[in-house]
């Protein structure tokens, strides 16, 4: 998957929910109180800290905050984006500092990050102004891996979360991949597309959505998905 074009595309998209007609103010249901000015100022901010870690090789960048203008508001982020897109066509194996050991510190571990924060902040701004797309089934399926890969056991590492006493099995129903997470054999499913699946996995989606299904042990499943698996 070249995630670098991914990353670009998604960026490109993103600035364009940015206009002089955009309301800054209005909520973000899928971030808590964020309004739309909240959501560029942390999605530029974190450009710039990754533009930081990979230059700088070091996590403590926080930023200065977003101008409220709407036009310079767009001229700011889209030079984030630009920073960020500039500094990650660096090779994929350069060093980098990232918030993981398990996985390799490199330019490349941040290329898929950031496309998959991209991909999903994206989907907060459209729903946010409007209609949001559904995620590209490949991507999507890719961003589960990643939940379960990566975010899901550090929340455990990082106290927020306790390990699962059960197993839930997660299947996709347009791609037919599926996931388990927790010990032995699943004793519920969850059953979605794999966009309203990586969805309901960042709590953008209710696991009572009636898009989704349920088998099995609905009680214990949902207590298994309840995590929280991301921060």
């Amino acid at each position: 998957m070249d995630y670098l074009a991914l990353l670009c595309a998604k960026l490109t998209a993103f600035g364009e929910l940015i206009t002089p007609d955009t309301d800054l103010t209005a909520p973000v249901p899928s971030c808590g109180d964020w309004t739309f000015y909240d959501l560029v100022d942390h999605v530029g901010r974190g450009n710039t800290w990754v533009v930081t870690a990979v230059t700088e090789l070091r996590g403590d960048d926080e930023g200065l905050p977003a101008p409220k203008d709407p036009v310079a508001l767009r001229e700011w982020y889209e030079s984030t984006a630009d920073a960020l897109a500039t500094t990650l066509s660096a090779d994929e194996s350069q060093e980098a500092w990232t918030f993981t050991k398990t996985m390799p510190r490199t330019v490349g571990f941040w290329r898929r990050r950031r496309a998959h924060e991209t991909l999903m902040h994206l989907w907060d701004g459209q729903n946010a102004l409007g209609e949001a797309d559904p995620f590209d089934p490949d991507l999507a399926v890719d961003g589960i891996d990643e939940v379960f890969e990566l975010f899901a056991p550090r929340m455990i590492h990082r106290g927020l979360a306790v390990e699962p006493d059960v197993a839930l099995r997660v299947r996709a129903t347009d791609t037919g991949n599926t996931w388990t997470y927790g010990p032995g054999e699943p004793v519920a499913e969850l059953a979605g597309t794999t966009s309203d699946l990586l969805l309901t996995l960042w709590a953008r989606k209710s696991g009572t959505d009636p898009e989704l299904g349920w088998d099995g042990d609905r009680t214990a499943g949902e207590r298994v998905l309840a995590g929280p698996l991301v921060p």
